[in-house]
């Protein structure tokens, strides 16, 4: 049967309909020198045979059915990896200028959803890569297990060995989308019908047994998806308020060890201590202009991944909740926060949350965007590569992902990588049009942090 899209990256791709929710991910990797490209070329075009959607595209299907992944009969491995020359004087803010650029574009949406650059001539001998994906790609996880797959952890070369066969592209049939349209639908009816089946008399017996522990779980439940689905209706900023297409990226590195000492001296985790420094950035930023704030509206992504999901692919919810952006203190706020988060990943909604991405996928784009873009800020934690690896020969000195706004004032993402937490900044200009004065701000918020390790 067809690969038909997730509910929840279906909703993503739906409400692109605004294009400021588009939920286009960009990543950054600074090279020593730069690689065999010959050697990188073949790496993605393995990448490309053994991981499908590297090779689909997204086609529309009969409502109610979700879009369906789809081989491109067309694809084009030089379409989706190319060269470049560094432009200007070859610094990281030209390479941040092109990866700027690259998120605001929209994909071609008749081919798969990624591209990758290399550029190359940057100073002192360096290159980059410039990676482009859609979020219905992959998630930061599944991207990080992708990596390992191009990168090296020596600066040998792999040993060459033949590619698998390029997959067989059948011609689509006419009828064939409706067909398994029908069939997804009718299969999600049947799948509706017997979990009430099943779920029915077991809960009648329960409620029978323990009708007042049955009553209170379900009230939990259905607080716990009304608090997963609730409107915002205004932002917690006073200050960052306007939303645009227009984006700024930026970049901060902080060191590992240390981020952890201070979370570890609070009673946190490295998450909370890494939104103690980004909620920490947007107080001192609200003070700068002489305004006062209190809690913000976070959204959080949070892994659902096992160990029995396949490489790649997204596999993750989000998870709104307050941030104590007013609290000046950097340890009871990391304390605050770790509470906060854990009740946010402790949520009976979360196994729900394919069912809640389908409930939203039915309701107005105008009302979703109107709820997102009330969102303050975005903040993901990715765990990176531990080691140093190499990618065609050449050493990978740092990594930075920018992930999408979708409809907040700025996305932090953190990616580690060795020793290094690399902080990768997407601001709309609208919401905080002072991006160097916002970016003091951050980099004193996480100096209150690191301050705990000392």
């Amino acid at each position: 049967m067809t690969d038909f899209m997730r509910n929840s990256d279906a909703f993503t791709w739906a409400m692109e309909s605004d294009p400021r929710l588009r939920s286009t991910v960009v990543s950054v990797a600074l090279l020593q020198g730069s690689p065999d490209w010959d050697e990188v070329r073949e790496r993605f075009d393995l990448l490309s045979r053994e991981l499908p959607m590297f090779r689909q595209r997204v086609v529309a299907s009969p409502p109610p059915a979700p879009p369906r992944w789809e081989y491109d009969p067309d694809f084009d491995l030089d379409y989706h990896i190319r060269r470049a020359a560094a432009p200007g004087a070859g610094t990281l803010d030209d390479v941040l200028e092109m990866a700027r650029l690259a998120e605001m574009q929209d994909f071609d949406r008749a081919r798969p959803l990624w591209e990758t650059t290399l550029v190359d001539g940057l100073h002192d001998g360096r290159a980059a890569v410039v990676c482009k994906f859609h979020h219905a790609l992959t998630d930061g996880v599944g991207g990080i297990q992708i990596g390992m797959h191009l990168f090296n952890i020596s600066e040998e070369a792999y040993e060459h060995q033949p590619l698998p066969p390029e997959p067989v592209v059948a011609e689509p049939s006419r009828l064939g989308g409706y067909r398994d349209a029908w069939r997804y639908d009718t299969a999600l009816l049947g799948n509706a019908v017997t979990g009430l089946v099943k779920s029915v008399p077991r809960l009648m017996y329960s409620s029978v047994r323990r009708p007042v522990a049955t009553l209170t779980s379900a009230a939990a439940t259905a607080g716990s998806i009304y608090r997963t689905m609730r409107p915002i209706t205004a932002t917690g900023s006073p200050l960052a308020k306007s939303r645009s297409k227009v984006r700024h990226l930026g970049v901060h590195q902080v060191p590992l060890p240390q981020m952890r000492e201070a979370a570890h001296r609070h009673g946190g985790a490295l998450n909370d201590a890494f939104l103690a420094g980004v909620a920490g950035g947007l107080r001192l930023y609200h003070e700068k202009h002489d305004v006062a704030v209190g809690d913000l509206h976070l959204s959080m992504p949070i892994s659902l991944r096992t160990s029995a999901d396949a490489m790649g692919g997204n596999r993750i919810t989000l998870m709104r909740f307050e941030v104590p952006a007013g609290e000046s203190d950097p340890g009871a706020r990391i304390r605050a926060i770790h509470q906060r988060t854990g009740a946010a990943r402790d949520e009976k909604s979360v196994p729900f949350t394919q069912a809640i991405a389908g409930a939203l996928n039915l309701m107005p784009r105008w009302y979703i965007g109107a709820v997102l873009r009330h969102v303050d800020f975005v903040a993901s934690d990715v765990p990176g590569v531990p080691v140093p690896v190499f990618l065609g020969g050449a050493p990978v000195l740092a990594q930075y992902a920018f992930g999408p706004t979708i409809g907040a004032s700025v996305n932090v993402t953190l990616l580690t990588y060795v020793d290094t937490c690399a902080l990768g900044i997407n601001v709309d200009t609208a919401a905080i049009p002072d991006y160097d004065v916002f970016y003091d701000a951050i980099v004193a918020g996480f100096d209150e942090v690191l301050a705990l390790a000392r």
